[in-house]
């Protein structure tokens, strides 16, 4: 098949029916060929709804789960946004499609490398990745929008600290077999909101913090 074909039967089939209906988000999903960020050898997978085999035993995002993200975010030109979690850019890419200034930290050197690689072969070299864990990066900064591509078995609120005034954050938080998603919006200096966005399960982040088991 086609990958402009697969492209669009992934939109339609996939991100929309999963209650994707933001034709900007649709529309970033166009733009960015997903087969660019996938490892030669599972280009086959490139437009699944399957997370995607990526090197030290990381996983690209389900199409699905990529387009709630964006649409929970909605990242828009002259946005500060942050990643979490680059994986091999697909994300980033999808976050610069729509205009955002984007800044992405990996933990994993092979990662960040491959990332950088991708995004910069398809001319998006203005966007900055950093080898770093996310977890212990602190820059001072703060961001309209943050999206945390691995889940976290115990929520951690430096992130939503991190956020503008009306900023918003995308986090999975739980363990398998049920994990959540959801959207945290910060609504004033001492005040955020939280809604629940839908269950799935992905990836934790490396050095996430688990929760303590009871032992006898």
């Amino acid at each position: 098949m086609q990958p402009a074909l697969a492209r669009e039967q992934m939109i339609e089939q996939q991100v929309r029916a999963w209650e994707v209906l933001d034709a900007r988000v649709l529309g970033m999903l166009r733009q960015v060929p997903r087969e660019r960020f996938v490892p030669a050898g599972q280009r086959f997978m490139a437009y699944a709804d399957a997370e995607v085999p990526l090197p030290m035993g990381q996983h690209m995002l389900r199409p699905s789960v990529v387009g709630r993200l964006l649409q929970a975010l909605k990242p828009a030109a002259g946005m500060r946004v942050l990643e979490v979690g680059t994986g091999s850019g697909f994300v980033a890419a999808c976050l610069r499609a729509a205009g955002a200034r984007v800044r992405t930290l990996e933990l994993l050197e092979e990662l960040a490398a491959l990332a950088a690689r991708n995004l910069s072969d398809f001319g998006m070299s203005d966007v900055e990745v950093v080898n770093a864990d996310g977890l212990t990066a602190e820059s001072g900064e703060r961001y309209h929008a943050i999206a945390v591509t691995g889940s976290l078995p115990v929520y951690d609120p430096r992130f939503e600290r991190s956020l503008e005034i009306g900023g918003r954050l995308f986090v999975v938080t739980g363990e398998a077999p049920v994990m959540e998603a959801r959207l945290i919006r910060r609504i004033s200096e001492t005040a955020w909101a939280t809604d629940s966005l839908f269950e799935t399960v992905i990836d934790p982040l490396v050095n996430a913090p688990q929760p303590a088991r009871f032992r006898f």
